[in-house]
This record gives structure tokens, C-alpha cells and sequence, in this order.
């Protein structure tokens, strides 16, 4: 390369770089994944916001989580993150068929009715899960990964909107306005927060509405799971350690999957307090560390 070529690239490189850590520290503290995981109240919320209904995006608007400060006194707040999201759509998605099926006297039409369901990742809240299927909605799970999620969606065969009547005039657009605003194809936080705001100004709603932990191993290949990633059949034995960790904690639930990109085992833990999910998931990522690990585990 010629010389002065050379180094206009290696100029344009200093100061790309130069503009990619700044970006980092502008998001740091701010962003969806930090409010999530740190459950901390993000830089800029004051006195100010308390009870306001406040909305968080990560640095490629594919994440996003509401919360609300409730005092003043208090650095915590009220999270409302993907589960309960994806929950309110769910809900709101639910009621319209209802609507249609309904005839002109505002009766159920039992010839009219659409089935409704919902594809979560093992990841999501084994709660939310439970809720939903309380409603009346199917729930099916897939391997982490869009293209996992939007495959079993799209075996869901198309809603016949029914006719006419003053309520079921509204419920159908509503259906189609659903379907136009979300992107179908990625994760998109800002159609995710319209849709919020959306439905709960239909709804006249004006207020507001887990743990992973990593572990350092040697291999991450040596870890292999089936059923929605959320059983481990390599190595042997490491599943039933689980497994007898798991059943010792009220509603425990936990499930360990390899990192698609570094020597990491990601371990997710669940349980009916902060308290007993936090010692799970420490008690499980000593397993995968005796396992699989350095001697050594991290949260």
C-alpha cells in the first residue's frame, strides 16, 4: 500500500476507534441490559421521575425494559421486563378474537374462534409461562435464536377476521395495526415500546404498570443440550447434579447452555425469592465448574 495511503488508514482507524469507546462509555449505565441485570436505576432518573413510567433501550434498540421509581427515599424500583411485555401483548392479542367471535347481541359464536399462542425461549420467566397458559394460551418453546422463534410462529395458520358490529369493526384493525407494528423479522425495541404505549392508551391505562451467572470452563463444545437447550446431555451426570440442586429450592428451575462465542457456560436459575434463585444459580455454576471448569467459578 502506498505510504501516505497507509497512513490515512491507520488515522481513519485511530478515530473510529476512538468514536467506538465513546460510544460505550455515552451508554454505560443507562442501557436495557444494565437496568435488567443490574437492577439498578439507570443514570439521569431523579426526584423528578418518581412515578413516571420510564422506558429503556440497549445500544441496537433490539432490547427493552420499563421500570418505575417509586420514592424518593429509594434507589429501587418496578421492573417490567421481556416476560411481562411480551405477557400485556399476549393479552391484548387474546382479547380481539374473543371480540369477533362474538355475534351481533354481543354473544360467543362458537363458529368463529382462533386459536392463540405463544413461542418463548427457555429463558423467559418460568412465571410468565405459567400465567399465560392460565389464560388459556398455548405456550411452546424453542432454542434461543430468532430464527427458532419466527420457524414455530410461522406454523400458526392465518386468523379469519369475522364481519361486522361496532366492537368487532375496531377488534379487526386492531388485529392488522398488531401485525403492521411489529417487526417480524428482528428485534426491534422502538415498534416494541410503541406498541406498549399503544395498548395502554386503548386500554386507558395512564400509569405504569432471574439470574444468570457464567461459568469459565476448558471447552464449551463439551456441554450439548436437547429440549429447547434446557436439558444437558453432555457430560453425563451433569444434568442429574442438576437436577438434585434444583429440587431443593420452592419452584426452582435451572438450566445451563454453552456460550455461542466464548469458553462459557451460561446459567440460568430461577426460584420464588431473589434470595434462593442467587444461591442456586451459585450452587449450579459450582457443578458445571467441577464439571467442566478451572477449579474456580464466576458469577
Amino acid at each position: 500500500m502506498h505510504p501516505s495511503l497507509n497512513q490515512q488508514f491507520t488515522e481513519l482507524g485511530y478515530w473510529l476507534l476512538q468514536d467506538w469507546c465513546y460510544i460505550l462509555v455515552f451508554n454505560g449505565g443507562v442501557g436495557a441490559d444494565y437496568v435488567q441485570k443490574e437492577k439498578v436505576v439507570p443514570r439521569g432518573i431523579g426526584s423528578n421521575d418518581v412515578g413516571l413510567r420510564c422506558a429503556r433501550l440497549d445500544g441496537d434498540a433490539d432490547r427493552l425494559v420499563y421500570f418505575s421509581v417509586s420514592t424518593n427515599s429509594s434507589r429501587k424500583f418496578d421492573l417490567v421486563d421481556g416476560d411481562k411485555i411480551l405477557s400485556l401483548f399476549a393479552l391484548f392479542i387474546k382479547e380481539q378474537p374473543s371480540i369477533l367471535a362474538k355475534d351481533g347481541n354481543e354473544k360467543p359464536n362458537n363458529n368463529s374462534q382462533a386459536r392463540l399462542g405463544v413461542v418463548q425461549t427457555a429463558y423467559a420467566n418460568g412465571a410468565s409461562a405459567n400465567y399465560l397458559k392460565q389464560l388459556g394460551l398455548e405456550v411452546i418453546f424453542t432454542p434461543t435464536g430468532v430464527k427458532h422463534l419466527h420457524e414455530k410462529a410461522a406454523q400458526n395458520n392465518e386468523l379469519g377476521l369475522a364481519s361486522e358490529g361496532s366492537e368487532r369493526q375496531k377488534a379487526a384493525p386492531r388485529l392488522l395495526s398488531v401485525r403492521k407494528l411489529i417487526n417480524q423479522a428482528v428485534g426491534d425495541a422502538l415498534s416494541c415500546l410503541l406498541l406498549v404505549e399503544a395498548i395502554l392508551q386503548q386500554k386507558g391505562c395512564r400509569d405504569h404498570i432471574y439470574l444468570f451467572s457464567l461459568v469459565k470452563v476448558v471447552y464449551r463444545t463439551a456441554v450439548a443440550t436437547t429440549n429447547a437447550e434446557t436439558v444437558a446431555i453432555r457430560p453425563p451426570g451433569i444434568q442429574e447434579a442438576i437436577d438434585a440442586e434444583t429440587v431443593k429450592y420452592p419452584k426452582g428451575r435451572c438450566f445451563i447452555r454453552p456460550s455461542g462465542t466464548e469458553d462459557v457456560i451460561r446459567v440460568y436459575a430461577e426460584a420464588s425469592t431473589q434470595e434462593a434463585a442467587d444461591s442456586l444459580a451459585s450452587s449450579v455454576a459450582k457443578i458445571v465448574d467441577r464439571f467442566l471448569g478451572f477449579g474456580t467459578s464466576q458469577q
